[in-house]
């Protein structure tokens, strides 16, 4: 069995794994502020056609080299939202 490690380690083209031991997908990006060191969760690409589904930080059950594993199943995965890039921020120049 493999030693967890931070979040500051997940990797584009990690494995996901459902809690269930289903493959899900891989990671695609991480979300948080690695300043704060706060982990607000993980996108996880399902497929070449498909919408990258958000996983909430609270949903990560462990997380080792090269696979980040889930505390919901193949099921409740499915049932997750796509996720949505958030709007370019806006500048606001004073007078």
């Amino acid at each position: 069995m493999a030693d967890p490690v931070s979040w500051f380690l997940i990797e584009r083209g990690w494995h996901v794994v459902g809690s269930d031991g289903s493959e899900l997908g891989t990671v695609e990006e991480t979300v948080g502020d690695s300043q704060l060191d706060i982990f607000d969760g993980l996108t996880v690409a399902t497929g070449l056609l498909s919408k990258a589904r958000y996983v909430p930080a609270e949903q990560v059950d462990e997380i080792v080299e090269g696979t980040v594993k889930l505390s919901v199943d193949k099921d409740e995965f499915d049932r997750l939202e796509g996720h949505e890039q958030p709007p370019p921020g806006t500048k606001i120049r004073p007078d």
